[in-house]
């Protein structure tokens, strides 16, 4: 069965480094690098979700770049990948639209660096998204996920850790290494 994994990148409700509630910025370098990492594993759709016009109307601006002006023809790989962002004002926005495409509700999975209650291991989530179930991955942006959008995610993926207790990704690197955990064949030895 293919995999059905979508994910989204919430700038809002996320926590600066004061651990306060914020709305962050959208920024270029998440767009490209989540989205063509995304279209490398098959990422049906990366969803960037901000309540601020404003910051819709720039990742516009971006995505439209690279899907219908010149960054498009320069770059039909960008192209390809860009084709697959979508805009929404909230999460539950992205979740429709993933029902919606899917034909299911999603698990809806967070991400976060720190260890957190309720969560399901990467070697359940792969055998999830890969018995065909849609699931949705959600990424935080600034300081990570405030407890708001925690809870109301139907599980927690447990953190990637790294060797030596050190743990600070930057979102765009947290995405690809999870979408390689998830989506990459079982078979990596090159035969």
């Amino acid at each position: 069965m293919t995999p059905r994994l979508y994910a989204a990148l919430i700038h809002h409700p996320v926590l600066n480094r004061k651990g306060e509630v914020v709305a962050s910025a959208v920024t270029n370098l998440d767009l490209h690098d989540i989205a063509r990492a995304g279209r490398t594993y098959g990422v049906r759709r990366f969803y960037v979700v901000t309540p601020l016009e404003d910051q819709r109307q720039i990742a516009r601006r971006i995505i439209a770049h690279w899907t219908e002006g010149a960054g498009g023809r320069l770059n039909p790989m960008r192209k390809e990948a860009l084709a697959r962002v979508r805009l929404a004002e909230h999460l539950a926005d992205a979740a429709a639209d993933v029902e919606s495409d899917a034909g299911a509700a999603p698990l809806t999975v967070a991400t976060s660096a720190a260890p957190q209650r309720r969560t399901i291991g990467f070697s359940k989530l792969r055998r999830r998204v890969h018995d065909g179930g849609p699931v949705l991955l959600i990424f935080g942006t600034a300081w990570g996920l405030a407890d708001e959008a925690l809870d109301d995610c139907d599980a927690l993926l447990a953190p990637i850790a790294g060797n030596d207790g050190y743990n600070h990704l930057s979102v765009r690197s947290a995405a690809a290494i999870i979408f390689d955990r998830i989506l990459s064949p079982e078979d990596d030895s090159g035969n």
